[in-house]
């Protein structure tokens, strides 16, 4: 998983692998998920990062058991 920040286009991208990516859909306004070629979803973009995440050089995970 990769999550990287933009800060001159103000956006975050969360990719689960290095798949391509065959479409885009808006699902909210602003965010965009990003499907392979077998359906799944292989990134999520929100397009005002900054609106979302306020320290974009610091992100923490949490996995569930």
């Amino acid at each position: 998983m990769r999550v990287t920040c933009d800060e001159e286009s103000d956006t975050m991208s969360i990719s689960s692998c290095e798949e391509r990516i065959k479409e885009g859909d808006e699902v909210r306004p602003g965010v965009i998920a990003d499907s392979g070629y077998d359906g799944g979803i292989v990134r999520l973009e929100n397009l005002d990062g900054s609106k979302v995440v306020q320290k974009t050089r610091e992100v923490q995970f949490a996995l569930a058991q």
